[in-house]
């Protein structure tokens, strides 16, 4: 039999194909948005094996896809997307992912990077203050079991109620900052505990707060709708749903592992449990889902008003006369029920996105009205040394990926492989000899996102913009990192 290697198809430069002929049962085919040099590092582990396997799900349509940023992940390949038909498909967990709604939250001010360089540490010193940070830990709002229904159901709109943050914030926040469907009576009592005293809290490990200078803009026009521009100050903030989103994905990978059989869905990994979308099991993983969501974008909410606080601290001006309004807010671990036109109709479907985020173009009504005539932002992490970008949402994208795009640079080593190699002390000496200042909890997690350990988000970025899946505004440099 063909290995996949033999059997992988170049579509062109920047799109690959795994026939569906490659393994019996695969629904559809996989496309891969990689060039040569993101192929080659793709290959190094059985992440092109996940997007086959993906190609099993009941009701996929289309493809199994995978965004440049692809790497080994558990059930899907990190970068993975799938859309299945809302009425016969299935949903999966390993299809969103343990931190679910993990995402991006892009903050933009009237200030300079070059007029406020002497006052960095100083601001890097009140942030690593006032932001609750690290494993496990516990963060300044502390909520008994009723407020945390109210979150889980309410989302941004339960925290503006409560004092933190600004109106304007919740309508810059994918889905308004707010999930349909959200069941907390679906979520688990552990999962309940997890989640009282830990919103607004940065986690380890890939989340961050980062002070990021504007250094390019390549469109204009789109540049100026998101209020950027070259030599601003901005600020990025990564974190996700926390314990909660953690519980709710490990009670439910065994709960889907039972529904497999019931249901009789054949699988070539267990790790792609599933079940139908119209069963109890899918409609009881989606509410729950929905309630780690609301909690992910009140977490990236509640994070960016302690943001705020510290800079009205270090600056001795309000966070409005700063400009330190909201661009966008974009979750990239997630299963969202959308409409989409396949085959000239419009149809319904459930979109997985793993490592994965939106990429909405001109005219959706799911963006904010601000943004119909660019797209929606697309908020892209890189990594403490080299960059991040913010791209545009495109038509294209809409047309050939169900509107899905990279989520960052994606791992090119394991942690555990990056901490065997890289030693967290010498590694904040380096960044900090380049001028990039660094507060971490652990030196021995800082060692886990060290440069090396990623792929070239440049090189990823590129391959977004030559598919056509989203399109460069601006390239943005970091100038101090907020690790956990």
């Amino acid at each position: 039999m063909a290995t996949l290697n033999e059997q992988l198809e170049k579509i062109n430069d920047y799109m690959y194909r795994i026939p569906q002929t490659y393994k019996q049962g695969m629904r559809v085919p996989g496309i891969i948005f990689v060039n040569e040099t993101l192929l080659g590092l793709a290959k190094k582990d059985q992440a092109f094996e996940q997007v086959a396997n993906v190609a099993f799900l009941p009701g996929i349509i289309k493809a199994s896809f995978a965004m440049p940023d692809i790497h080994w992940g558990y059930g899907f390949p990190i970068g993975g997307v799938a859309a299945v038909d809302a009425e016969e498909g299935v949903i999966s967990p390993g299809g969103v992912g343990f931190d679910i709604s993990c995402g991006v939250r892009l903050l933009r001010s009237k200030l300079y990077a070059d007029e406020i360089r002497d006052k960095l540490e100083d601001i890097m010193n009140a942030l690593s203050v006032d932001i609750p940070k690290g494993v496990g830990i516990k963060g300044k709002i502390k909520l008994n079991k009723d407020q945390m229904t109210a979150l889980m159901k309410k989302g941004v709109s339960w925290a503006i109620s409560q004092g933190y943050g600004w109106e304007s914030d919740a309508e810059f926040t994918e889905e308004k900052g707010c999930f349909d469907g959200a069941d907390p009576s679906r979520v688990s009592e552990h999962a309940y505990k997890r989640g009282l005293e830990q919103p607004g809290t940065l986690g380890a490990g890939n989340h961050f707060i980062e002070l990021q200078e504007v250094t390019e803009i390549f469109n204009e026009k789109a540049a100026g709708v998101f209020g950027l521009h070259k030599g601003q100050l901005c600020i990025m903030i990564h974190s996700g749903s926390r314990g909660v989103g953690h519980q709710i994905c490990t009670d439910y990978v065994k709960i889907m592992d039972a529904a497999i059989k019931k249901y009789n869905i054949n699988l070539p990994d267990r790790q792609l449990a599933c079940a139908p979308l119209k069963s109890k099991e899918g409609k009881d993983y989606y509410g729950a889902m929905a309630c780690a969501a609301n909690y992910a974008w009140v977490n990236r909410h509640c994070l960016a008003h302690w943001v705020r606080e510290s800079f009205e601290k270090v600056f001795k001006k309000s966070a409005e006369k700063l400009g330190l309004t909201l661009v966008y807010d974009v979750s990239h671990n997630i299963a969202r029920i959308e409409e989409h036109i396949i085959n000239g109709q419009k149809r319904r479907v459930c979109v997985h996105r793993k490592g994965a985020t939106r990429s909405f173009g001109r005219l959706q009504k799911e963006i904010p009205a601000a943004y119909k005539e660019s797209g929606q932002p697309v908020i892209i992490p890189g990594d403490m040394g080299r960059a991040s970008y913010v791209l545009a949402g495109t038509e294209t994208a809409m047309k050939e990926s169900f509107g899905s795009t990279c989520h960052g640079a994606g791992r090119l080593m394991s942690r555990s492989q990056a901490k065997k190699i890289i030693e967290g002390s010498r590694l904040k000496r380096e960044l900090e000899d380049r001028g990039i200042i660094v507060k971490a909890g652990k030196m021995s997690l800082l060692a886990e996102e060290a440069p090396e350990a990623y792929k070239d988000v440049n090189e990823v970025v590129e391959v977004c913009q030559g598919a056509g899946i989203s399109e460069k505004v601006a390239k943005l440099r970091p100038l101090g990192a907020l690790k956990g």
